[in-house]
């Protein structure tokens, strides 16, 4: 079976990746614009999934949610489904993962099914990596080719801390779902 520090290990890495893409899910600072292209009365603005934030002069934050969720742009539309599908695969595959580990003693007692249920939670884990791999780069691309658009006319927008919280926490929940499903191995058939 398992090594069950190997599969410690790879649960707590696909734990920190889940929620480190829970906070950049809720996090507003996606994109930010410096002080060069924003008005004087403001330092920054910086916009997330749900919300847009302006930090004024004096050093206080006001934030505005999106008045109209489907009203906003289809790459954000789907970034949320994204995420909140990464969010989604996450959970059930922590559960899947603790009722799986080879040293706990909750759900089922073979090796066989336990085995199987920390298989399908790491490959859930990969899956939810990818989903939060997709949501962050797209929504980077996006922020990237309206930062050099010559004909783009809003506010010029850089990527935000978020993104790279993204990234890191995409490649955790991988490197995590990765590990677990490497570390179960089916029972080798001896014939003499």
């Amino acid at each position: 079976m398992a090594s069950s520090s190997l599969q410690i290990c790879a649960l707590l890495l696909a734990l920190a990746g889940f929620t480190i893409s829970l906070v950049t899910t809720m996090s507003n600072r996606w994109k930010i614009s410096g002080t060069a292209t924003v008005l004087v009365t403001t330092d920054w603005i910086s916009e997330g999934l749900w919300m847009d934030c302006a930090v004024v002069s004096f050093g206080s934050v006001q934030c505005k949610k999106f008045p109209y969720m489907l009203s906003s742009d289809t790459h954000i539309q789907a970034c949320r489904a994204l995420m909140i599908t990464s969010i989604l695969l996450g959970f059930i595959a922590s559960v899947l993962a603790l009722l799986g580990l080879k040293c706990t003693k909750v759900g089922l007692s073979d090796e066989e099914g336990k085995m199987k249920f920390a298989v399908t939670g790491g490959f859930l884990f990969i899956l939810g990596g990818l989903c939060s791999m997709v949501a962050v780069s797209w929504y980077a691309a996006m922020v990237t080719a309206q930062f050099f658009d010559p004909l783009f006319a809003g506010t010029k927008y850089e990527l935000g801390d978020a993104l790279y919280l993204g990234w890191a926490g995409s490649v955790l929940y991988m490197l995590g779902g990765i590990l677990l499903t490497c570390s179960c191995k089916g029972k080798k058939n001896q014939e003499y």
